[in-house]
């Protein structure tokens, strides 16, 4: 039987129990197996490489044990820093509570200070304000005494006007009563004057009735010639109305031919007619470059340019505007008939497109 080397089983003794038990069973195996000189080389170098293994683990293991001392010695030192700490922090607990007992009167009495304070800041500007109404009310009184002051050398002044002009008036009252004779004796003039007056007015009055009379002889005369102008007004109308109806009976009779000078040619002769209301002196058709036209004419004694005769115009408008709603949109050559026509109105015709035939033309 084999014998385990003396320094193998020194190792082993080192061992973990355990581990130790695990290698002698393992030896005692292979010491009951036969085995030949290779395979105790081969098993003797697996259990030295074991061996190296075992070292190892016993370095390990030694390292371990170490490692747990320090750590438990380490432990020890926490545990003993714990209880200081411990009562350190009973300690500080008990501070704490002082320190917060002492925060809570500090805070009260900041609180006090901080509402004293505002009293303070409110009375100070209270105290402000009233400096303020003080200095700007010894400003106002400075003010006002200035003011008295230069009222009362206004007054001086005034009085010392008053003086003089008590002087003045003591000197009117002497022209007064001095005016006051004069006036006496004006005043017996004036009565004397009046009595004069009195039967100067009797004698106006006396002529004022003559003259009464003699506006109410002119008014009657007024009237008798008012009269008389209506009724030369009315000859002279009905005449004026005559000779236009001549003049435009005479025209009827010339405008055929004159027309032809326009380029115009009568279907018929020429009509006095009333269309949608208005009455148009002269109304026919003619035809001009082979179309039919309408013509509507107006008569005027006199064509100038007062207001009055202007309006024809406007007339021949209002009239072109009837024969177009009863006739249509039918071709229309306006047309005026007068005596004599102005320059200024034969411009203004010709810019409206309107034939202009004086009676000089016939």
């Amino acid at each position: 039987m084999q014998v385990i080397p003396l320094d193998l089983y020194e190792e082993l003794e080192g061992l973990d129990p355990k581990i130790k038990s695990v290698f002698l069973k393992l030896f005692e195996y292979l010491i009951k197996e036969r085995v030949t000189k290779d395979d105790f080389q081969r098993l003797t170098e697996k259990v030295e490489k074991l061996a190296d293994i075992v070292a190892e683990l016993a370095e390990a293991q030694k390292r371990t044990e170490e490692e747990l001392k320090a750590l438990s010695k380490t432990v020890a030192e926490l545990v003993e820093a714990k209880k200081k700490t411990d009562e350190e922090l009973k300690k500080q607990s008990n501070t704490m509570a002082e320190l917060s007992k002492t925060v809570s009167e500090l805070s009260k009495t900041m609180s006090e200070l901080v509402e004293a304070q505002r009293r303070t800041d409110q009375r100070v500007a209270e105290l402000a304000e009233a400096q303020k109404r003080t200095e700007q009310k010894v400003a106002e009184l400075a003010e006002a005494q200035r003011r008295t002051d230069q009222k009362v050398a206004e007054l001086a002044e005034a009085q010392k006007r008053t003086d003089q002009k008590v002087a003045e008036l003591a000197e009117a009252q002497k022209r007064t009563e001095q005016k006051v004779a004069e006036l006496a004796e004006a005043q017996k003039r004036t009565d004397q004057r009046l009595a004069e007056l009195a039967e100067a007015q009797k004698r106006t009055d006396q002529r004022l009735a003559e003259l009464a009379e003699a506006q109410r002889r002119t008014e009657e005369e007024v009237r008798t010639l008012a009269q008389e102008l209506k009724r030369t007004r009315q000859d002279l109308g009905g005449l004026s109305l005559s000779f236009s109806y001549a003049f435009e009976n005479e025209a009827y009779r010339m405008l055929p031919q004159v027309l032809k000078k326009y380029g115009l040619e009568l279907e018929d002769k020429m009509i006095r007619k009333e269309v949608a209301g208005e009455e148009i002196n002269f109304f026919g058709t003619a035809k001009r470059d082979g179309e039919t036209v309408y013509i509507v004419g107006e008569t005027k004694l006199r064509l100038d340019d007062t207001k009055k005769r202007d309006d024809v115009f406007k007339q021949l408008e209002k009239k072109i505007s009837a024969v177009k709603k009863v006739y249509g949109d039918v071709q229309i050559v306006p047309l005026i008939v007068t005596h004599f026509a102005k320059e200024s109105m034969l411009k203004k015709a010709k810019e409206r497109g309107i034939i202009v035939v004086q009676s000089y033309e016939w």
